[in-house]
């Protein structure tokens, strides 16, 4: 049943990226183009999914627990920090240069047009190399931290 649930959930996502133009590089980046030849009908899709999405979170949290989990799973972050920023300014160049982001763009693969695929393969290309840097980063951390085993004094062998 959950997993019936999370593929209604993204048939329902797909479907309205499609319905809305989310699909379309061309919608996208009218919508983004705010001193040129400005397209705002975006904007009532975003509102209207805020809008959505604000009333249904609050029923939601309402509740002891989801329904197919035992507990609510929020983030506790709330530091903004540089790698938090950085990911937030490649995802807008990503959406503003290719026209695409990331539900949209997996939506769109089933076209095969150069562009889409294009972009889901830099998309998963960044997200293999930011892996590959995490995974760095934790090797090195480990290794420079003290290791957890004491070590005892050297002791003089026994004779015999």
């Amino acid at each position: 049943m959950r997993a019936l649930s999370h593929f209604l959930a993204g048939v329902l996502f797909a479907v309205g990226l499609a319905v809305s133009g989310m699909t379309r590089p061309d919608k996208v980046v009218g919508f983004l183009d705010v001193f040129g030849a400005w397209d705002p009908s975006l904007a009532f899709v975003m509102g209207g999914a805020v809008l959505v999405n604000f009333g249904l979170f609050r029923w939601t949290m309402r509740r002891k627990a989801p329904v197919f989990a035992p507990q609510f799973h929020l983030p506790v972050r709330t530091a903004l920090d540089p790698a938090l920023i950085g990911g937030a300014v490649l995802f807008g160049a990503g959406w503003g240069l290719g026209g695409f982001c990331p539900g949209p763009a997996l939506t769109s693969i089933s076209v095969a047009t150069p562009s889409v695929l294009t972009f889901v393969g830099a998309m998963f290309a960044g997200m293999w190399l930011f892996r590959l840097y995490e995974l760095s980063r934790q090797r090195a951390a480990a290794s420079a931290s003290p290791s957890p085993v004491a070590h005892a004094a050297p002791t003089a062998p026994e004779s015999p």
